[in-house]
C-alpha cells in the first residue's frame, strides 16, 4: 500500500483542534493561558505568530507536547532541536532545550532586529524568566519598571507580570532567554 498524501495542518489549526478536543471555548482557553481571546483567535487563524511563552502556555493548558502542536516542525525538532529557528515579526528564536509537556524549563536564543519591539501584546505567563544579553541592547519593561540592559547584563523576574522587550539600538540584539513554567 503506497503512502497517501496527508494534509499538513498549520500551527493555528492544530491549536484549534486540541482546544476543541478538550471542549474549551476561546474564552476558556484565554482564562487558562492568561492571554487575550482575540490574540488566541488570531493564532488559530494563523494571522499572528505566538511568542515562545504563549506556545509553552498553550502546550501546558492543552496538555500536549509542544512538538505535537506544530506537526510540520516535529521531525526537525526531534532530530535537531538546536536548528529550530522560528521567526515572529521583528524577532527570531532558536530553541536550545528539548521541549515536552513534562518539561518545565526552556532555553532560547532570541534575536531582535535593530530599533524594533516585539509586536502584539505584552507577555505574561506563569513562572519565572531569566534574560541574559549576549549582544546589543535590550529595553525591557516588567510591570511598571523599565530597564536598559547591555551585553553581560541580565534580569530575572516573575513572568506572571506583564513584560515587553524592545531593541533600541542600531544593531541586532541577541539574548539567552530561560523560562521556567511550573
Amino acid at each position: 500500500m503506497g503512502k497517501g498524501k496527508q494534509t499538513k495542518q498549520s500551527f493555528g489549526q492544530s491549536i484549534r483542534n486540541y482546544r476543541e478536543g478538550r471542549k474549551l471555548s476561546i474564552r476558556e482557553l484565554a482564562h487558562e493561558t492568561g492571554y487575550p481571546a482575540d490574540l488566541l483567535e488570531k493564532v488559530e487563524k494563523d494571522l499572528a505568530t505566538p511568542p515562545v511563552a504563549l506556545v509553552l502556555q498553550l502546550s501546558r493548558s492543552l496538555k500536549v507536547d509542544v512538538e505535537k502542536l506544530d506537526p510540520n516542525e516535529s521531525k526537525k525538532a526531534s532530530s535537531r532541536v538546536k536548528s529550530q529557528k522560528k521567526r515572529a515579526g521583528s524577532y527570531a528564536y532558536t530553541q536550545l532545550t528539548k521541549s515536552g509537556s513534562d518539561k518545565h524549563l526552556g532555553a532560547y536564543l532570541v534575536t531582535i532586529e535593530p530599533e524594533t519591539a516585539h509586536e502584539g501584546v505584552e507577555y505574561h505567563h506563569e513562572g519565572e524568566e531569566f534574560i541574559y544579553v549576549l549582544k546589543g541592547r535590550l529595553s525591557i519593561s516588567v510591570g511598571k519598571n523599565t530597564s536598559l540592559l547591555q551585553p553581560g547584563d541580565y534580569i530575572h523576574f516573575n513572568s506572571a507580570l506583564h513584560h515587553a522587550l524592545s531593541n533600541p539600538s542600531s544593531e541586532k540584539t541577541e539574548l539567552l532567554v530561560v523560562l521556567y513554567i511550573p
